[in-house]
């Protein structure tokens, strides 16, 4: 017998973020550059407070996930998210776009209700 409980009648959570195959190769691009590798580490996809619209991206390397963080493998990257973060970015999906102006990640939230104009914060 398990001392584990199961609720059979509720499927597991779906990935909170997914990123483009774009964003998969730049992220495993600068991991490289910063020595580190992508089987062994992560890219942990978050939010905290801040910004100018109230909660702020952040994407950081990581050596793995914790306990109760979500945790896939997209397009050869490891991606993390914490649980508080997850609630916030359900649907999220992550790109990496070039423009003559500027590189840089873009976040397509569809629970954002506010974005600033460099779209690093959101309000939910």
């Amino acid at each position: 017998m398990t001392d584990k409980l199961i609720n059979i009648n509720q499927p597991p959570m779906k990935m909170p973020v997914q990123l483009t195959e774009r964003a998969a190769k730049q992220i495993a691009k600068v991991m490289l550059e910063e020595g580190m590798n992508e089987h062994d580490n992560g890219v942990r996809v978050g939010v905290r407070g801040g910004g100018c619209s109230g909660l702020q991206y952040n994407l950081e390397f990581v050596d793995g996930p914790n306990e109760m963080d979500f945790g896939e493998e997209q397009f050869g990257v490891n991606v993390i998210v914490d649980p508080f973060s997850a609630a916030h970015l359900k649907g999220t999906i992550i790109d990496y776009v070039e423009t003559i102006m500027d590189a840089g990640f873009k976040f397509e939230n569809p629970h954002a209700t506010r974005t600033c104009g460099c779209g690093s914060s959101f309000s939910p």
